[in-house]
């Protein structure tokens, strides 16, 4: 195996794919990266046996083969080189040589026949949307996900294909976020998949807000995205997502509509004084104003007040400071709307203007 490559040119599928390897591995082969060339194209491959990206470049000098070569330090290598460097890399035997100037380096392989790598899934559905859709859809729930919950279906986050949306939603049990989207074209089924939280990360990574487009493949126990000379594929979690739409409270009629900065700028000011172990807030809602109460073991206090477009009086409801945060962070417009049944219900958290994108968080008892 050989080839001729322009540093830039090297460096970005290496920045792609070399995040998938993790540094302490089972296997010693689950360090490296599969490098491969064949049919006039270098790839470059990293998996974790979760999760797989692949990423393809073109080169000069190109002789056909393939081995795997220590990740990190390959990628620490270039991205150490001026800017500009012509690099050339050559195998032999159990050695591949990297020269780039006056630079000379030596690095031990592993067999290509030795790098697990995921076979051709079986395709159910495959559906095309913009990529900076798919990328915000992401962004905008993915805080919400668990981490290391025992509830392992909450690891992740649930794709749910419906007839003409998709939509992605995540919960920890304590709020949820969903976003969705329309497709231009219609699915043969609702199907519902759940991505493990290191595939959603690694694919918010990867998405830019660009005008192209991804494909979506949907396997029975794989995801696999397709995006210009990058193909990633994720294994899917084997459980059962909550009935997230039981979730969002209907008849939530006592409403306030507040200016969304405004908001988040009392709400940030109150979480100084809160709780550090519950993070606690009170929404003391009242007509035209709503009062932010916060109280620590210390017998301080933080009051705010901020003018709200409701009716609502005499509902006083406690909330957890930092997921109203999160959720207000995820919205766009310039107002957020709070919707709640009453002072035991959980607080839906949206945009003004739109349906799209939906925030639930349950109460505290302060």
């Amino acid at each position: 195996m050989q080839f001729s490559i322009q540093r830039e040119a090297l460096l970005k599928p290496l920045q792609q794919v070399v995040g998938v390897v993790e540094r302490r591995q089972t296997l010693p082969v689950l360090a490296n990266l599969l490098v491969k060339v064949a049919d006039g194209k270098l790839s470059f491959t990293g998996t974790d046996l979760e999760v797989e990206m692949i990423a393809a470049t073109e080169a000069d000098k190109l002789v056909d083969g393939e081995t795997t070569i220590p990740a990190r330090k390959l990628f620490d290598i270039v991205r150490a080189l001026p800017d500009g460097a012509k690099i050339e890399l050559k195998q032999n035997g159990d050695r591949v040589a990297l020269n780039a100037g006056r630079s000379r380096f030596t690095l031990a392989t592993l067999p290509a026949t030795e790098f697990p790598t995921i076979d051709e899934i079986e395709l159910v559905e495959r559906v095309s949307l913009p990529e900076e859709v798919l990328r915000d859809l992401m962004e905008r729930t993915a805080f919400a996900m668990a981490n290391q919950d025992v509830r392992y279906y909450l690891n992740g986050m649930l794709l749910d294909l419906q007839e003409h949306a998709l939509r992605c939603v995540a919960t920890d049990g304590h709020r949820l976020a969903l976003k969705e989207t329309q497709l231009e074209s219609k699915v043969s089924a609702r199907r519902q998949i759940i991505i493990p939280r290191k595939g959603v990360n690694e694919l918010v990574g990867l998405l830019e807000s660009g005008e192209g487009s991804v494909e979506l493949e949907f396997g029975r126990n794989h995801l696999r995205v397709r995006r210009g000379e990058v193909v990633f594929t994720s294994k899917l979690i084997d459980g059962r997502f909550p009935d997230y739409e039981a979730v969002i409270p209907l008849g939530a009629d006592k409403r306030a509509t507040l200016d969304r900065e405004v908001l988040r700028g009392a709400l940030q000011r109150a979480a100084i004084l809160s709780n550090e172990k519950y993070r606690g807030v009170k929404l003391e809602f009242s007509p035209g104003k709503l009062r932010i109460v916060a109280h620590n073991p210390e017998q301080e206090e933080a009051v705010e007040e901020v003018e709200a477009d409701t009716g609502v009086s005499d509902l006083t409801v406690g909330f957890n400071v930092g997921y109203l945060l999160d959720a207000l962070a995820a919205l766009r417009g310039d107002k957020a709307r709070l919707s709640l049944r009453d002072a035991q219900s959980s607080c839906l958290v949206q945009e003004d203007d739109s349906e799209q994108s939906r925030h639930v968080i349950m109460p505290l008892r302060l």
